[in-house]
């Protein structure tokens, strides 16, 4: 029920961040041409100016969109929006409206291959995510183009649920893996299936295969003959359909926070949380204040996790513009969800997990809740996206005996209870049976096999995309770069200077992004109580 970006954190209100472990780079095919490539506007206008009809789409220059939090660049954006069947299967259906922005390069000389920004989630609103993009020097000599997939926030119809977002912070009070607690989560689902059904919505319109024409169908209304792709956490996984699909028209392509959609699942989701989890935990153990200090974290954290699981702590804390304190239950399930998020600030980590091995739950309690009722996390994602992948192109390809030995696979100690709800994906098979889409068909798992030159970032501390994703995608696309980024969790362009410098790099060179910047890297300084 809730999307893969992880949780706003109290202490970091970026959406979408990155991780640990040795840099590793993959194998780079030599041999990369120089990429000529024209963003044309088909009649020397600024790319967004012009209107145009291509096919079953049309792009009408227009205000920018509303966005959900303050967005002061887009006072020189060029807005417009793209008007596209719902589902292109259905000739006379209804149409959809798609908001974009367009940021234009910082320098007077931009290159003539703009960049398209596929958000995170999924159900994030790209829109939203355009200081980030911004932040990382994306801007610095490239046009920017944004487009709110459907669904999502700013586009029409807008298939955010609230109902879901109140259900996920209400469920903090409640035990994780109790039979009851799932009920009221498929009861919530079903809620949020009536309002988009409510919007006279086709459910089974929301997905990979139809955002991915969405984007190629953008491309050519703004009459650009190629660009570049760089999608961030579930924007990997949307941008590997859309090379497979859609390939003509794509320059280059960069992923962070790999999630192949071959492999896209709860099984895959414990992986990463091991492959974060156990990243983080050997950061300590190297680092000798954080190991004399906190020795054995990693043993110390399974305990905890069968320890409350069996015997939940139940605590109380204080959320910001809440005037009654909120109830968190913290069990095994709730305490691997914090965990999963709590890798982005990762120096706290050890004493957070000491603090509760010794009877104080309280920090860990309250950066829950502060996640959970930020209201970053209220209305923001579009839960009619999110199921309509879930639910059409995971569920129908995974059974719940598949996620359940992927859980005993990653952490074997953990009590029976908990295999079944794999991090931040909990009760997905019920909750799927409830939004009740046909199964997309099977070549939505197939391979991405492509020529097209793409970077794969990852992060060595990613619990939410395993840090091993990025070579496994890479494996396919012949001509790739796949690397690590230590110390740093999901979505390393957001909080990693050396993966803005490689990405921006590799947008300018292709054949050889710079990668020097990772022998330089280091691990955080972990706090240390007195």
């Amino acid at each position: 029920m809730t999307s893969l970006s992880p949780p706003r954190h109290p202490r970091s209100p970026r959406r979408l961040p990155a991780a640990l472990a040795g840099a590793t780079a993959g194998a780079l095919v030599l041999g990369l041409a120089a990429f000529p490539a024209r963003a044309e506007s088909g009649t020397g206008a600024p790319l967004g100016t012009v209107a145009r009809t291509v096919g079953d789409a049309h792009y009408e220059p227009g205000p920018c969109p509303r966005t959900a939090d303050p967005v002061p660049d887009l006072a020189r954006a060029r807005c417009g929006t793209l008007t596209v069947p719902e589902n292109r299967s259905r000739h006379k259906g209804r149409k959809i409206t798609l908001a974009v922005a367009i940021i234009p390069a910082a320098a007077k000389r931009r290159a003539p291959d703009p960049i398209v920004w596929l958000a995170g989630g999924p159900g994030d609103d790209a829109v939203s995510e355009i200081p980030m993009a911004l932040a990382g020097g994306l801007d610095r000599d490239r046009d920017l183009v944004f487009m709110s997939q459907r669904g999502t926030y700013s586009a029409d119809p807008e298939l955010t649920c609230p109902n879901i977002d109140a259900f996920n912070a209400r469920a903090l009070g409640l035990v994780s893996n109790a039979p009851s607690t799932g009920r009221l989560h498929v009861e919530a689902t079903r809620e949020c299936r009536d309002r988009v059904a409510s919007q006279g919505a086709d459910r089974s319109a929301y997905n990979d295969i139809e955002s991915s024409a969405d984007y190629d169908a953008l491309r050519r209304t703004l009459g650009v003959a190629k660009w570049n792709v760089f999608g961030i956490s579930y924007g990997t996984h949307l941008a590997l359909n859309y090379m497979r699909l859609h390939p003509k028209g794509i320059r280059a392509v960069g992923i962070d926070g790999v999630l192949p959609p071959s492999i896209a699942g709860g099984a895959v989701t414990w992986k990463a949380a091991r492959e974060g989890f156990d990243g983080l935990f050997k950061a300590c153990e190297e680092q000798p204040a954080c190991a004399t200090r906190y020795p054995h974290l990693k043993d110390t954290f399974l305990r905890l996790v069968s320890e409350l699981e069996a015997r939940p702590v139940t605590t109380t804390v204080t959320v910001p513009d809440r005037p009654e304190p909120v109830k968190v239950v913290l069990d095994g399930g709730n305490l691997v969800g914090w965990l999963t998020s709590a890798t982005h600030v990762a120096a706290g980590v050890p004493r957070s997990l000491d603090e509760l091995a010794h009877g104080n739950p309280q920090r860990i309690a309250e950066q829950l809740a502060g996640g959970k009722y930020s209201p970053q996390a209220m209305g923001r994602v579009a839960h009619g996206l999110v199921y309509g992948i879930f639910c059409s192109q995971w569920t129908p390809y995974e059974s719940r005996a598949d996620v359940i030995r992927g859980g005993r696979r990653a952490f074997p100690s953990f009590p029976r209870s908990m295999p079944a709800n794999a991090p931040q994906l909990a009760w997905l098979h019920d909750d799927c049976r409830a939004w009740d889409v046909p199964a997309a068909p099977p070549s939505i798992r197939d391979v991405t096999r492509s020529d097209i030159p793409t970077l794969l970032l990852s992060g060595g501390f990613d619990a939410q995309t395993a840090p091993s994703n990025g070579a496994y995608a890479a494996r396919t696309l012949s001509r790739s770069v796949a690397v690590t980024v230590p110390y740093v969790a999901h979505v390393v362009f957001a909080d990693s200077t050396c993966a803005q410098t490689m990405t921006v790099s590799f947008f300018d060179r292709p054949d050889a992004p710079d990668t020097r910047c990772l022998a330089g890297l280091r691990p955080p300084a972990f706090e240390i109580a007195p």
